[in-house]
């Protein structure tokens, strides 16, 4: 997908979300291991086919997938195929924070972009550039590099600051990864926890799209992500996992699903009509 299609979809639909696949066998209702043999799946199934019409992209957090052996790599790739051929408008990023030496990241890169069909992977930038290129190589395809994340941990290296140019660690990131990539296949996560450093983020990355964790049950606002991050292509996509997905545990858990991500959407359509990125 084109950065161009992408921008396009958001106007279409109205909305710069991205819904979280964060699929845990212990939290998904109860009543879907009795009915199917597949309960993940099915799970998976349900809410995307609740959400699709309100969101631009989804977000399989690989580790929910990856602590079910051998099924959980079916039920992933069965989910890739199911949203590729129900809903083909949509952005798919495989949440794997790869990142190692290159003919490693090459092998993950076939992973996600050769047989799994993936967007976009997230990537670790911190081995370097020879650890990112082997993602860059695949057309049309994403490297989401993390640059500022949503958790408190982020403040124990993140934030450390270089002796002689003041820079701090993510801006480094930022400023060297444009060597490497480009708006047209790079985007950069930023936590939503973190939304007052967007606007310093956007002096260094100003036409990038940034995906954009920590919305809803992290704490982080809408309102002020759009606010400091927003550009003349929207260049946000805002993930939200656990207030979508796990919005009830009940039969109705898909139509909970649905009536959250619509909220978010509706709040997301005012934002973009007020920045005037749609409605003309």
């Amino acid at each position: 997908m084109t950065k161009q299609e992408l921008f396009e979809n958001i106007q279409r639909k109205k909305s710069f979300l991205c819904v979280g696949l964060d699929t845990d066998v212990n939290k998904i209702p109860e009543f879907l291991f009795d009915q199917s043999e597949d309960p993940v799946f099915e799970f998976n199934k349900a809410i995307i086919d609740a959400t699709a019409e309100y969101c631009v992209a989804y977000k399989p957090n690989l580790a929910f997938y990856e602590s079910l052996g051998l099924p959980g790599w079916d039920v992933l790739e069965r989910t890739v195929d199911y949203i590729r051929e129900n809903y083909p408008d949509q952005f798919i990023i495989a949440d794997a924070k790869r990142g190692d030496i290159g003919n490693t990241s090459a092998m993950y890169a076939r992973t996600f972009f050769g047989n799994m069909n993936f967007d976009a992977v997230t990537v670790v930038p911190y081995m370097g550039e020879d650890s990112v290129t082997p993602f860059l190589t695949y057309e049309d395809k994403w490297v989401i590099l993390l640059a500022l994340t949503s958790n408190k941990g982020a403040y124990d290296f993140q934030f450390m600051k270089d002796a002689e140019t003041g820079d701090r660690l993510f801006e480094k990131v930022l400023k060297a990864s444009l060597n490497w990539g480009t708006d047209e296949n790079m985007l950069y996560v930023v936590g939503a926890t973190k939304a007052e450093m967007l606007t310093e983020i956007r002096n260094i990355v100003p036409e990038h799209f940034l995906l954009v964790p920590g919305v809803g049950a992290q704490g982080g606002s809408l309102n002020e992500v759009a606010k400091y991050g927003l550009n003349k292509s929207c260049g946000l996509l805002v993930n939200s996992s656990r207030q979508i997905i796990y919005a009830s545990s009940e039969n109705d858990f898909a139509e909970k699903a649905r009536e959250e991500a619509l909220k978010v959407q509706a709040e997301m359509s005012e934002i973009l009509e007020k920045a005037g990125l749609i409605g003309f």
